[in-house]
């Protein structure tokens, strides 16, 4: 998942392919954990690179044994997308799909210098919960779906249920640190993947095996990047934009996005034969 954000996120997910069906429930074994600096997982005092934390991922994975060729399935979001472009080139042999969302080979300035650095001054600037809280949301969101009633009706809006969800977070004083949301930032900000590097991870996975998802909206990480990516990875990958929408596609197009990862999972299983 991505900056700052902890493994409940996926909970959408996980509800859909396993919690709320018997049949999802017998089919797919997910795996969900916190970053470094997020969350249960450790917080260390030192750089963070996106590489690291792939290599913190291949650890938990040879830990609890998926370790057999074109075994995984990876989903990975912002930060976490580039995590997964890091995983991909580390180990292409065990991936059997790669779902790439709202997420970029390497951060492009495509609002401005001055807007940019505005921007990335703001991140780290001390401000009022409220103020802080209608930042995030729009930058995640499109104003549509902030402003369409909550389904489950606990909240007025979609809007006013993420503004509770990021405060409960915030409040969580060991899980969620300004030390750790700082070193993530670091590491997503200086994540590089080249052209060069894009084509062999493509050539080594399968582009067949490959998704790419972004919202024509997103303010988090632009359009923009989403095409850089189409284009680098080259022709044969599955693209699916979403206009009108914002960054976080797990939830603003959820049932669109379960459907299209059981469908890039069916089709890397039967790549398998």
């Amino acid at each position: 998942m991505g900056l700052g954000a902890l493994k409940t996120a996926w909970q959408r997910q996980t509800l859909h392919f396993s919690h709320a069906s018997p049949s999802r429930t017998s089919k797919y074994q997910s795996l969900i954990f916190d970053n470094r600096g997020m969350g249960a997982s450790a917080k260390p005092t030192l750089r963070y690179t996106t590489t690291e934390m792939a290599h913190d991922t291949i650890d938990l994975l040879n830990t609890i044994g998926w370790t057999s060729p074109r075994q995984l399935h990876i989903i990975g979001v912002s930060m976490g997308g580039m995590i997964a472009q890091e995983l991909a080139l580390l180990i292409p042999s065990r991936v059997a799909s790669l779902i790439l969302v709202s997420t970029a080979a390497r951060l492009e300035n495509t609002v401005g210098f001055i807007e940019n650095l505005r921007q990335r001054i703001n991140l780290f600037i001390p401000k009022e919960i409220n103020t802080q809280l209608t930042e995030i949301k729009t930058r995640l969101f499109s104003q549509e779906f902030l402003d369409t009633p909550d389904e489950d009706g606990g909240f007025p809006t979609n809007g006013d249920r993420f503004a509770a969800q990021e405060l409960s977070k915030r409040m969580d004083k060991e899980g969620f640190t300004r030390k750790g949301f700082v070193l993530q930032a670091v590491a997503a900000g200086w994540h590089h993947k080249s052209a060069a590097q894009l084509r062999k991870l493509a050539d080594e996975v399968g582009r067949e095996r490959i998704c790419v998802m972004h919202g024509t909206e997103d303010r988090m990480i632009t359009y923009h990047h989403a095409e850089v990516l189409k284009r680098e990875l080259g022709e044969g990958i599955r693209f699916e934009r979403f206009d009108g929408r914002g960054h976080v596609l797990t939830w603003e197009e959820r049932e669109a996005f379960n459907r299209v990862v059981e469908e890039m999972v069916e089709k890397g299983e039967k790549l398998d034969g």
